[in-house]
């Protein structure tokens, strides 16, 4: 076993999670609020519900003093081809808050079957968090 290769994986988990385990949480009522680093057009087309738009290029104190610091923020974008969860991930971690990048983003949330809300919005297995 590589003691190395352990603590990377363990890194990764530590700043990640897929769509199943966003999923889980929401379901399960842990305290998570979704972040869509996207631009504000993009998120009225098609996003996670419940997701609060907050475009990377926007991030600041300012535009983030109405959070909570006690929630994790799950960033996203479009997918692999797309680097705007890590921007956002990287601005939000900078002020203070608990952050973990979706991998996969909106592509793989679809992939799996998840409903999206939006103007382009796909029918799929819905959030139930009761809420």
């Amino acid at each position: 076993m590589s003691v190395d290769q352990m603590a990377h994986y363990q890194r990764k988990l530590a700043y990640e999670m897929d769509s199943w385990d966003l999923y889980i949480a929401l379901n399960e009522g842990q305290a998570i609020t979704i972040v869509d680093g996207r631009s504000e057009a993009a998120f009225a087309d098609e996003h996670i519900p419940g997701a609060l738009n907050l475009p990377h290029k926007e991030i600041c104190f300012n535009s983030t003093q109405m959070l909570d610091k006690s929630q994790l923020y799950v960033c996203y974008c479009d997918g692999i081809g797309c680097n705007a969860s890590t921007k956002t991930a990287l601005k939000l971690l900078t002020l203070g808050f608990d952050v973990r990048e979706l991998i996969g983003g909106l592509d793989w949330w679809k992939r799996d079957g998840y409903a999206t809300d939006g103007k382009k919005a796909q029918i799929g297995t819905k959030i139930n968090c009761g809420c």
